[in-house]
């Protein structure tokens, strides 16, 4: 597991753990946080290799004896990739061809990576279908379409089994509410929970396929037991639903029973307007069936971060 002190990651190691599973964390801690796999650290199960996927020998170090490689390390954030391309390129880029070059020769049976629906680019198709992507509008989204490129050379020079899932807008617990650059979702918790305005970025018709943790979780375990014969392949990852980001806002000041209006900023460069997945290829090719919709995923997660903030 690479990024195994994230979000996306703390919660795929804790579900890992749960089955019983050996869990090989490598994290830097440039994004993730210890306090996400603190009660993981003394279980025998779990082992934390502190260090950076720019480093060929770290990623060596961590898919030795690894039947499965589940690659959730990356820098996110739209804005924050335009500021610093250079950054996400070597991070995001040659930290992934690290980790594949490393799996291929340790023989890792499959490596299963985070990728992004950021890759359909400016394309206006609706739902987004594999194989429907248009230009990319960000140095973050071009990464993870890097990253797609490179895994499926792998796969298909290499014989390494890669599966890219495609996440789109993933929230729920353990999700970083602060800094500039955090999520929509838990901003807008935090702030309500604080009795203070968030801002939106834009007039807030945009729409967004939330998807619950849960159902990412369920993706990976289900891309680890997939049929050879999909490898090299990105599979959308969502629930299929589609949000308004002004909609969310108002269903949280409903659940907290709050009346406070949001701020409403200019639209930030290279966001994607509208955004609905078609989830068809990874129902049918990985068995994926999410059970968390928007409603049962934002409740839950209103409730993980009352208790966090003491409320």
């Amino acid at each position: 597991m690479t990024g195994g002190a994230g979000f996306i990651g703390s919660n795929l190691c804790e579900a890992l753990l749960n089955k019983g599973a050996f869990v090989s964390c490598l994290d830097d801690f440039s994004t993730g946080k210890r306090e996400n796999i603190k009660t993981f650290l003394d279980n025998p199960l779990f082992k934390l290799i502190e260090g950076d996927i720019r480093n060929l020998d770290t990623c060596m170090d961590a898919c030795k004896d690894i039947d499965f490689v589940l690659h959730q390390a990356a820098w996110g954030s739209v804005p924050r990739s335009i500021k610093m391309p250079l950054l996400y390129e070597d991070i995001n880029v040659k930290g992934t061809l690290n980790m594949l070059e490393s799996a291929r020769q340790c023989n890792v049976k499959k490596f299963v990576y985070a990728s992004s629906s950021s890759v359909y680019g400016d394309s206006p198709t609706l739902p987004k279908i594999e194989g429907t992507e248009g230009k990319v509008i960000s140095p973050y989204a071009h990464t993870k379409y890097s990253n797609e490129e490179w895994a499926r050379l792998y796969t298909n020079l290499y014989g390494l089994d890669t599966y890219g899932l495609r996440y789109f807008n993933v929230f729920g617990r353990r999700q970083d509410p602060d800094g500039s650059y955090a999520a929509v979702i838990p901003k807008f918790i935090k702030s309500l929970l604080n009795d203070t305005a968030p801002s939106i970025y834009g007039d807030g018709t945009q729409t967004r396929d939330f998807t619950y943790i849960e159902n990412v979780i369920e993706a990976n375990l289900k891309a680890c037991k997939a049929p050879s014969k999909y490898a090299g392949l990105s599979f959308n990852i969502a629930y299929g639903g589609q949000e308004t980001l002004i909609s969310v806002y108002d269903t949280l000041c409903e659940i907290l029973n709050k009346n406070i209006a949001p701020v409403f900023e200019p639209p930030r460069t290279g966001d994607i307007l509208h955004s609905k997945a078609d989830i068809s290829r990874a129902r049918e090719m990985l068995g994926y069936s999410p059970e968390f919709d928007f409603k049962k995923g934002i409740d839950l997660s209103v409730e993980w971060y009352k208790v966090v903030m003491g409320q």
